[in-house]
C-alpha cells in the first residue's frame, strides 16, 4: 500500500527534477551568492512576499533554518517562547539549547501560541530581573504541529502581543505552502511577510529534494545569517541546487496559472481532506481541526498498530484514557487511488 508516513518520503516533483536536470551541466559559482538561479529565486520570493527590503537566504533543511533563525536573533541570556509541542521544543533533539539559547514552552495544547499563556510565561520569566532567561522572541509554526492553520485574526493577535513586549516574531514555515493554500485560509503570504521578523518557506515538505528559503526582515539576523549558516554546518557548496529548485517553484507559468509551489501543496491538501472526510464517515474521530495535508485521528492501540503496519502512519500522542493519536500525511505524490485504498483498508478494521 501507499505510505502516509510523511511528505518527504518521495524524491521530488517532476517539475523540480526537470529544473535540476536542465541546470546540471552549468558551471555556477559555489554556495548561494553569485549564481543566476539563487539570484532569480530571491527575486521571485521577494515579489511573492511584496517586499524588496528583505534578505532571502537558503538552508538545507528545517532544523538548520530554525537553529540559524532563532540563535541569530537572540543573545545567550535571551529565550524564545513557543508551545510545548513546538518543533524546536520536541522534534529537534535540543538543537536550540545546544546552541546556547533557551526554549520557554507554554502550556498551550492545540498547537497555537496564545497571547494569554505567552503573557503568563513572560511575567514569570521577568519577575526577578536578571536571574531568569529574558524572553525576546516568539516562535510559531504555520501549519502547526497538528495541522492547524493560523487565521489572520489569530496571527495578528499574537504579533500584537509580541510587539507590545518588544519580542521578535519568527515563523517556522516547513509546511507554509499547505497552510496558505488550505480550505478557509485568510492569511496571505504578503500579510505574514509584513509582520514577521523572519520566516521560512519550506521546500523539503513540499515537493523539493531538500531546502528551505528564509525571508529576513530583522537587521540583526541579516548580519548574522551568512556567518551562522557556515558556523552551524548548514552552508551548501553546491548552493545553486537550492536556487534552481526555488526558482522553478516560484516562477510564474506561461499560462498565467498558479506557481508550482502553491499547486503542489493545494493538491496534497485536497487529498488530505478526502482522507479526513472518508475516515470520519467510517467513524474515526479527528483529533483537532486540520485543513492541511496532516490529518490526526484518535484510535485504540491495536487499531493504531494495524495502520502503522499497513500505511506507515505515526503515533503523535497518547491520551489520558490510553487511546493514541495517529497522523496521516499526504504529499505532492499522493493520488486519489491511494486515498481510496487507505479508506478501503480502514473500513474493515
Amino acid at each position: 500500500m501507499h505510505l502516509f508516513r510523511n511528505d518527504y518520503s518521495e524524491g521530488a516533483a517532476p517539475q523540480i527534477l526537470d529544473a535540476l536536470v536542465r541546470s546540471n551541466d552549468e558551471q555556477c559559482v559555489g554556495y548561494t551568492e553569485g549564481d543566476p538561479h539563487c539570484a532569480r529565486a530571491r527575486e521571485l520570493i521577494r515579489e511573492a512576499c511584496g517586499r524588496d527590503d528583505v534578505d532571502v537566504e537558503f538552508c538545507i533543511g528545517g532544523t538548520s533554518a530554525n537553529i540559524v533563525g532563532v540563535t541569530g536573533m537572540l543573545h545567550d541570556w535571551e529565550g524564545v517562547i513557543c508551545t510545548k509541542d513546538a518543533h524546536i521544543n520536541v522534534h529537534e533533539t535540543g538543537a536550540i539549547a545546544a546552541c546556547g539559547r533557551t526554549v520557554l514552552a507554554t502550556q498551550d495544547t492545540d498547537g497555537f501560541l496564545s497571547p494569554e499563556l505567552a503573557e503568563l510565561m513572560y511575567v514569570n520569566q521577568t519577575m526577578t530581573g536578571r536571574h531568569m532567561t529574558l524572553p525576546k522572541m516568539i516562535y510559531i509554526t504555520n501549519a502547526t504541529e497538528f495541522g492547524g492553520v493560523w487565521s489572520r485574526e489569530k496571527f495578528d493577535a499574537i504579533c500584537d502581543w509580541a510587539r507590545g513586549h518588544d519580542l521578535k516574531v519568527y515563523v517556522d514555515g516547513a509546511r507554509m505552502a499547505a497552510a496558505l493554500t488550505s480550505e478557509g485560509n485568510d492569511l496571505t503570504l504578503r500579510h505574514l511577510a509584513a509582520r514577521a521578523d523572519a520566516f521560512y518557506l519550506g521546500g523539503t515538505k513540499n515537493g523539493m529534494l531538500f531546502g528551505e528559503a528564509m525571508v529576513i526582515a530583522d537587521p540583526e539576523l541579516k548580519t548574522a545569517f551568512p556567518y551562522l549558516i557556515k558556523e552551524r554546518g548548514g552552508l551548501m557548496a553546491k548552493g545553486r541546487l537550492l536556487g534552481a529548485q526555488f526558482e522553478a517553484a516560484f516562477e510564474q507559468p506561461a499560462d498565467g496559472g498558479e506557481a508550482i509551489y502553491w499547486r503542489l501543496a493545494r493538491g496534497a491538501n485536497e487529498h488530505a481532506l478526502k482522507l479526513r472526510e472518508g475516515m470520519n464517515a467510517l467513524g474515526f474521530e479527528s483529533y483537532l481541526p486540520a485543513n492541511t495535508n496532516q490529518q490526526f485521528f484518535v484510535v485504540e492501540e491495536d487499531v493504531a498498530q494495524k495502520f502503522i503496519d499497513a500505511v506507515g502512519c505515526e503515533i503523535f500522542a497518547q491520551l489520558p484514557d490510553g487511546r493514541l493519536v495517529i497522523r496521516f500525511v499526504t504529499s505532492w505524490a499522493t493520488r486519489e487511488e491511494h486515498v481510496d485504498e487507505l479508506l478501503a483498508f480502514a473500513k474493515v478494521l
